[in-house]
C-alpha cells in the first residue's frame, strides 16, 4: 500500500526521534502526532502536538512556515492568525497591544 505514495516519507522505527522531541509515549510505544518547524540554524520556531487520532492541517503548517520565513528578516513584527502571505498586515507587538489585537487588525 505505501509503495504508491509519491512523496518522500520518513520513518522512526526505534522511536529515537520521537523521544528527542518529547512525543513518544513509552506506555503505548506510539508517538503523538507532532509537527515541528526548525530553521536552518537548528532553532525550533514552532511545535504542535496532537493526540494520536487528531490530524494536522497542511495549509496551516505552510502558513506558519511562510510566516517564519517572512519574520526572519523582520524580527520586530508579528504575523497574526489571519496572516497568510507577504503583503498581509503584520503587527508590532507592545504592551499597549495586549488584549487589543483584533482592534489593531482593522
Amino acid at each position: 500500500m505505501l509503495e504508491k505514495v509519491k512523496y518522500p516519507m520518513g520513518s522512526d522505527p526505534t522511536g529515537k526521534l520521537a523521544r528527542s522531541f518529547g512525543v513518544y509515549d513509552e506506555a503505548t510505544g506510539f508517538a503523538l502526532r507532532g509537527t515541528f518547524i526548525v530553521n536552518p540554524d537548528g532553532v525550533l520556531l514552532n511545535s504542535e502536538v496532537n493526540f494520536y487520532n487528531l490530524g494536522r492541517n497542511i495549509e496551516e503548517t505552510l502558513r506558519k512556515i511562510n510566516a517564519n520565513i517572512h519574520l526572519a528578516s523582520l524580527p520586530a513584527e508579528a504575523c497574526p492568525a489571519q496572516w497568510k502571505k507577504e503583503g498581509d498586515k503584520t503587527l508590532k507587538p507592545s504592551a499597549a497591544m495586549v488584549g487589543k489585537v483584533s482592534e489593531a487588525m482593522k
